[in-house]
């Protein structure tokens, strides 16, 4: 079918259309439709369905444009995404406009499908499991939902904490003072803050303790209320240290727990927390699970390169392993 039409021209054409309409090239590739962008319509033909949906995707670039947002063709494909499922207002409002994180307009954007379903699980939920391998974003996505609900003066602070395991070297025999031990093991969390924040942003939070950053052992015997409570590396926990991490969730809060089963640190023999957990509260729907694969790794392309090679060498040394 054949369809026109009309949009107001109060926005930027380069913009939205992209350089020699890229954008409306890439829209008619992921929906087999075609576009012909006019004076003042735009003509659409292909199946109806199909050609609802791209103009719906328009209608969000424009929204972007006035705005004078540059229109990226990951964007774009994160609105395709989502067009296949049935939305809501505020899935949208997540793609295009994205999560504020402070005064100064920080903002935070899904990257993929993935990610947008895993934020929507977060703000539906107050107790969140995610797992998947390193550079999937488990963290990083979580730090900035926190940063978005303090921005809304939904909590009143961000309670940051890993396990602190010690690989080959004992902390005693490690110099410098506690702090100064104890650093390394907290500096991923301080990096993703700092990614999303700037520097004096982040100094004032932790000066006045909005923001804490700290070992897991410091979170026993309190109670963490309007607070987000983040535990990264969940995996390295025991199965007493994850029982008492759960237990400390007060009123009006949200703890997400994010880690990778493949990567357990812990002494031979000892049990993940983070493992048995899954296995204990799977089925209360109350939580929500979030899983990530190799696929949804965003750092650098050659990083899901070497995590497809080990995994398949780690496949190949079973098969030899359960050879009869």
């Amino acid at each position: 079918m054949r369809l026109k039409k009309n949009f107001s021209l109060d926005f930027d054409y380069v913009n939205v259309f992209g350089v020699h309409d890229s954008n409306l090239r890439l829209i008619e590739r992921l929906l087999h439709v075609k576009i012909y962008p006019k004076e003042n319509t735009i003509d659409f033909e292909g199946k109806e369905e199909n050609i609802t949906k791209a103009s719906h995707i328009i209608e969000n670039i424009i929204k972007l444009a006035r705005d004078k947002k540059h229109i990226s063709h990951q964007e774009i494909k994160l609105m395709f995404e989502q067009s296949e499922k049935t939305g809501s207002y505020e899935e949208e409002s997540i793609i295009s406009e994205g999560l504020l994180l402070s005064k100064r307009g920080r903002v935070l954007k899904p990257r993929n499908i993935n990610q947008l379903e895993y934020i929507k699980k977060i703000l539906k939920s107050d107790l969140t499991f995610a797992i998947g391998p390193a550079g999937t974003g488990k963290t990083f996505l979580a730090v900035g939902v926190a940063l978005h609900l303090l921005f809304k003066g939904q909590i009143n602070r961000i309670i940051l904490t890993r396990p602190v395991v010690e690989a080959g070297e004992s902390l005693g025999f490690l110099p410098g003072t506690l702090e100064e031990k104890i650093d390394p093991y907290l500096r991923p969390l301080f990096d993703a803050m700092k990614e999303l924040l700037e520097a004096e942003e982040v100094r004032f939070y932790m000066e006045n303790q909005t923001i804490e950053i700290a070992p897991l052992a410091y979170m026993r015997g309190r109670t963490l209320s309007n607070a987000f409570v983040i535990l990264d590396e969940a995996q390295n926990t025991t199965t007493m240290q994850m029982k008492m991490f759960l237990t400390r969730l007060g009123e009006n809060s949200k703890m997400v727990i994010t880690g990778d089963i493949t990567q357990i640190d812990l002494p031979y023999g000892k049990e993940s927390g983070l493992k048995q957990a899954i296995e204990l509260f799977k089925g209360i729907s109350e939580i929500e699970f979030f899983e990530f694969g190799p696929e949804d790794v965003v750092r650098h392309g050659l990083v899901k390169k070497i995590l497809d090679i080990y995994e398949k060498r780690e496949n190949d040394s079973w098969k030899e392993i359960t050879k009869p």
